[in-house]
């Protein structure tokens, strides 16, 4: 099979297919079932949600991605197959066994991830159908890849994707992702459903911790409701393909994957944050000057996640004391003679009181699709961030119209 040249999707890297297409889960009609498989295996990675309620599949997945070497993951949105007890396992280990006897591989390297409606059993038969169809259908095309986007999609309202190449000893090396999630975000984690694919030879163990840190300084960092779902999970498949020395040590190619990694997955958190329900402009909260970087995360993701907050930026009102009364409510070590607060590049509050500064021009800033608010508390040297968007009466209607 030719491998398009200008595919921007996780069947970007060699050794990668995709399948998506709609089995009959959503009444909608829109896509529902996506399958993405590597037919020559590939060394996996995955981080999963910390809620203590977690979904079949997550169960399922856990086990599954230990495997030395993983062939397909198979997804489906519009039901989330979560607190429906042991038929909801046993329906996640036959969306596997399904999937592996339509590829001829094995059981346990398959990956499967649900999203949608907490509750419900699958229709495991009609997803069943769906699976052979897919299978059938799996390819290389940018085409595929799209699909496979598309079908992961629960309140989005477009496909998330990035793609990422590099040159490593001497070969390129691609790394491709999707992400679905516009609600129930928050920080550990806020991955919602994301599946990265790269062709770079690298050891499964380096491939964890560089997925780990990806994460954390990207997914991680972003909050639209203050909330994680049962479902969340993050997957990077790596087929090797990419002819590349195999990166086995912390050396100077591992770094450079590793970043690349990041950026990927910081664009990834970027479009979920402009994508999330109702909103219209996301935000960085950067805070400095304080005593551990545990209370600088503590107190970005306050500010991020206050409603006050998100319903300023959402009106594009410049609102410094909001930020600092987030702040100044979870507890963190600060100094209040030095307290301070940047809109953009605008210090609004320096040293404990308000600063004079041109509101319109500060308007204007926060108005923007993307801008930053920086606090210092003035308390020591660490620092750290969060990512965040505003709260519209869109998110509320999107939110009380779901079905449960």
């Amino acid at each position: 099979m030719v491998r398009p040249k200008k595919n921007k999707t996780t069947t970007s890297p060699k050794g990668f297919f995709a399948a998506g297409l709609h089995c009959g889960i959503k009444e909608s009609g829109k896509y529902d079932l996506g399958l993405l498989a590597c037919p020559t295996g590939a060394k996996a990675a995955a981080v999963f949600t910390t809620n203590k309620i977690v979904s079949a599949a997550v169960t399922i997945c856990k086990k599954h991605f230990k495997s030395p070497g993983i062939s397909a993951v198979i997804v489906n949105s519009g039901n989330a197959n979560a607190c429906t007890g042991h038929k909801g396992i046993e329906n996640a280990v036959a969306m596997c066994r399904k999937t592996a006897q339509e590829l001829k591989i094995e059981n346990r390297n398959v990956l499967v991830a649900s999203t949608g409606i907490i509750g419900e059993q699958l229709p495991i038969k009609t997803i069943a159908a769906g699976i052979s169809k897919a299978a059938a259908k799996i390819s290389a095309s940018s085409k595929a890849g799209l699909d496979f986007a598309k079908a992961i999609m629960t309140t989005d309202t477009k496909p998330k994707q990035a793609v990422r190449q590099m040159e490593i000893s001497g070969s390129k090396v691609t790394i491709a992702g999707t992400v679905k999630g516009a609600g129930m975000i928050a920080p550990n984690m806020a991955t919602t459903l994301c599946f990265i694919t790269t062709d770079a030879a690298i050891s499964k163990p380096l491939l964890a911790s560089a997925l780990k840190t990806a994460i954390d300084d990207s997914l991680n960092r972003l909050t639209v409701d203050g909330h994680q779902s049962t479902n969340d999970t993050a997957i990077v498949l790596a087929s090797g393909l990419a002819g590349n020395r195999p990166i086995t040590s912390r050396c100077p190619r591992y770094r450079k994957f590793a970043n690349v990694l990041g950026e990927l997955c910081e664009d990834l958190a970027r479009q979920m944050a402009l994508d999330a329900e109702g909103a219209t402009r996301m935000f960085k909260v950067v805070v400095e000057g304080a005593a551990t970087k545990a209370d600088a995360a503590k107190a970005s993701r306050a500010i991020a996640d206050y409603p006050l907050v998100k319903c300023a930026v959402h009106g594009g009102d410049p609102n410094w004391g909001r930020i600092i009364c987030a702040a100044g409510s979870v507890g963190v070590k600060l100094n209040a003679e030095k307290l301070s607060c940047k809109i953009g590049p605008m210090t609004v509050f320096q040293n404990g009181v308000p600063k004079k500064f041109d509101a319109a021009k500060a308007s204007k800033i926060i108005s923007q699709r993307d801008h930053t608010i920086a606090v210092n508390l003035g308390a020591g040297s660490a620092s750290d961030f969060c990512y965040g968007c505003d709260l519209s009466a869109e998110y509320v209607r999107i939110n009380a119209d779901y079905h449960t």
